[in-house]
C-alpha cells in the first residue's frame, strides 16, 4: 500500500487531506516529536485545538517537520479549534471579541500567521454561538483562516447560524465512526455544503483509549464487542484500525488518527493499496448504535 494522498473540498480555494494526524491527548512535551515523527511519515493535516493545551509543542513540531522533510509551511493543513467555554463547567462562554483574542493567541502559540481552518471546539456558547460565529467569519475575511467551521454542532445548532442569516460553516468536525454515523445530521450537512471531519475513528477498538486518564462514555459492553472488525482486516490483509479509517475515508470523511507508535503512525495513514466492498459497507451501515461515546461528559451535539 501506499501514503493515502487523497484531499476532500471544505472551500472554493481549500481542499483537506483524507487523513490527518490528531493530536487529542498527547502533551505539549510530547507533540514536538510526534508532529514531527507525523510530517516524516507523510502526513499533511496536524488537528489540535486550544484546549488540548499543546498548541506550542505542535508549532515546534511544525517547524521540525518542515526542517526535517524540506517541506514549506503551505504544503501542511493546520487545524485549530476555539474552546468556546462551557457554563456546566463554570467556564464562561467567549463574547466575539474574546473570540477573535483567543484565535490570534492561539496563532501565537503555534508560531503560524494563519491556519488553514479554524473551528468552535463544541457549541456550549449558548447565547454567544452567533457571535463566535461572526468572529470566525471575520478571521476568515482578515486571512487568519483560510476556512472555518465548527465542530460538534448538530442540525438544530446549524439551523441557529442559516436562521441568524449568515454564511454556513465550510466544515463540521464530530465524532463519526460504525457505532455512531449519524446519518440525518451528515444528509443535512451534504445538503448545505458542509463538509465531515471525523474524530474518534477508532472507538470500536479494545485498544481505544485503554489508558488510566483517558476516559469516554464507552460502556463496558462496547468494551467486550471491540473486535467486530477482525475478520475484515483479515479479509484486506491490513490492521482493524486501517478497515475503520478506510470506511470513513470512503464515506468522504476526513479522519485523524491519532499514535505515537511509529509503525502504527504509518500503517494509519497507509489506506490508499485497498477499498471495503460493497457487502462489508452494508455491514457496517447495520452496526450504528446512536450516540458518540468519546467525551466522558456526554455527546457535545446534545446541547442546548
Amino acid at each position: 500500500m501506499s501514503v493515502m494522498q487523497q484531499t476532500f473540498p471544505v472551500n472554493a480555494d481549500t481542499d483537506i487531506p483524507a487523513v490527518g494526524f490528531g493530536t487529542y491527548l498527547i502533551s505539549n512535551e510530547e507533540a514536538v516529536e510526534a508532529v514531527c515523527g507525523a510530517i516524516i511519515a507523510g502526513y499533511r493535516h496536524i488537528d489540535t485545538a486550544a484546549g488540548y493545551r499543546n498548541e506550542e509543542g505542535v508549532g515546534a513540531g511544525l517547524r521540525a517537520g518542515l526542517e526535517a522533510t524540506g517541506l514549506s509551511r503551505g504544503d501542511i493543513f493546520v487545524t485549530t479549534k476555539l474552546w468556546p467555554g462551557n457554563p456546566a463547567w463554570g467556564d464562561a462562554p467567549k463574547t466575539e471579541a474574546q473570540t477573535l483574542a483567543e484565535a490570534e493567541a492561539s496563532l501565537a502559540r503555534l508560531g503560524l500567521d494563519h491556519v488553514d481552518l479554524y473551528l468552535i471546539h463544541a457549541p456550549f456558547g449558548g447565547a454567544e454561538r452567533i457571535g463566535q460565529w461572526r468572529a470566525l467569519l471575520e478571521l476568515k475575511r482578515t486571512g487568519k483562516a483560510r476556512s472555518i467551521g465548527v465542530s460538534n454542532f448538530n442540525q438544530a445548532h446549524l439551523e441557529e447560524i442559516k436562521a441568524a442569516g449568515l454564511p454556513m460553516p465550510e466544515a463540521n468536525q464530530i465524532e463519526l465512526h460504525p457505532w455512531s454515523q449519524k446519518p440525518e445530521l451528515l444528509s443535512y450537512m451534504k445538503a448545505h455544503g458542509i463538509a465531515p471531519i471525523a474524530y474518534s475513528s477508532l472507538v470500536p477498538l479494545s485498544t481505544w483509549r485503554a489508558e488510566p486518564g483517558q476516559d469516554s462514555k464507552k460502556t463496558d459492553a462496547m468494551k467486550n464487542d471491540g473486535h467486530a472488525f477482525a475478520g475484515m482486516a483479515a479479509k484486506y490483509g491490513v490492521t482493524e484500525a486501517q478497515v475503520l479509517l478506510r470506511w470513513g475515508v470512503q464515506n468522504g470523511y476526513a479522519v485523524l488518527p491519532k499514535s505515537l507508535n511509529p509503525e502504527r503512525m504509518r500503517q494509519n495513514i497507509d489506506l490508499a493499496g485497498f477499498s471495503i466492498d460493497d457487502a462489508d459497507m452494508a455491514l457496517i451501515r447495520t452496526m450504528n448504535r446512536g450516540e458518540g461515546v468519546a467525551w466522558a461528559s456526554g455527546d457535545p451535539s446534545l446541547a442546548d
